[in-house]
């Protein structure tokens, strides 16, 4: 099936007219008539009905109609993507967060990069942390934000961003909502709900819950949907101090601060970085990530920690 039969029987299919159809793909009638006739010999059926001034669709033609013009429309959206490829008017950009990092800390280095990387295109996906690292190796994202994670192949560069504490949020309503920070026999005592894919859970276990696991209620793969059970007096939320939260909430720091975790960046050595990538690299490890949790109400901001990967 060639292209430009597709484009043949659509014009038809649109005028009902042999006429206006070559007209239109401006080509000869003939040459119109040659190409139609190919691609039902392809198909195995008639697809035009014509018969002297009637010209109308078969059943066939009528059933492959849709389906030709999303061919065709796909076609010509993968070429007009490779002509503004080839003359770089789309950047793209394909970010990796693990479920713990929230999308709110990469809009201003985006912002920032667009400034001056025309045609920036940003695709941002979420996956565990090792999730993250088989795509990086694998091609399908240039660049990842994750929190604690283990065994970082040494194909991987891996920056420290910043560090920063877990905090408790919760209802106005909650009966821990007064408290100036919470403690270890408070939590044990409270419904937590939990973070599909935590990569810090394993340390909050540790930290807080050494000898018997935690009450925990409901759970969920995604921030929002846990705020809002939280904002519902349905439980309370270990998080991390960057993540926003809904204005119904309250955010109350753990006594001791036991629990705390690197905001790391992740991309392959070696391997030639386009310009979004390369700005995007530069502006995070440049940016003083402190005002993240400052920003957005938490008692104390995040640390900044000096990168221990080369340059």
């Amino acid at each position: 099936m060639e292209l430009h039969q597709v484009r043949y029987f659509l014009a038809v299919a649109s005028t009902l007219n042999f006429t206006r159809a070559a007209e239109q793909c401006n080509v000869t009638q003939p040459a119109l008539t040659k190409g139609v006739q190919k691609l039902e010999q392809e198909l195995g059926g008639q697809l035009i009905y014509r018969e002297r001034q009637l010209t109308q669709l078969t059943d066939l033609g009528k059933e492959v109609l849709p389906m030709l013009e999303r061919t065709l429309a796909s076609a010509e959206a993968v070429r007009r993507r490779a002509q503004e490829f080839q003359r770089k008017d789309v950047a793209p950009l394909k970010i990796g967060l693990a479920p713990s990092i929230s999308a709110s800390l990469v809009l201003d280095p985006i912002a920032e990069i667009a400034k001056f990387v025309p045609g920036l295109h940003v695709e941002l996906r979420e996956g565990a942390a090792k999730k993250l690292v088989d795509l990086l190796l694998e091609g399908e994202i240039n660049v990842a934000m994750v929190g604690d994670v283990q065994d970082v192949p040494a194909r991987i560069d891996d920056w420290s961003l910043f560090e920063e504490r877990y905090v408790v949020v919760l209802a106005p309503t909650h009966r821990l909502a007064n408290r100036p920070s919470i403690g270890i026999d408070d939590l044990r005592e409270t419904i937590l709900l939990e973070r599909a894919d935590c990569d810090v859970a394993p340390k909050i276990q540790k930290s807080y819950f050494p000898e018997s696991p935690p009450q925990l209620g409901h759970c969920s793969g995604h921030d929002l949907h846990l705020q809002h059970m939280a904002a519902a007096g349905l439980g309370v939320i270990l998080a991390p101090e960057h993540m926003p939260r809904l204005p119904t909430l309250k955010t109350i720091p753990l006594e001791g601060n036991l629990v705390s975790r690197e905001v790391r960046l992740l991309a392959v050595q070696g391997r030639r970085y386009s310009p979004a990538l390369d700005a995007f690299v530069k502006v995070a490890r440049l940016r003083d990530w402190s005002v993240e949790a400052s920003d957005r109400g938490v008692p104390h901001a995040a640390v900044p920690v000096v990168s221990r990967a080369p340059a």
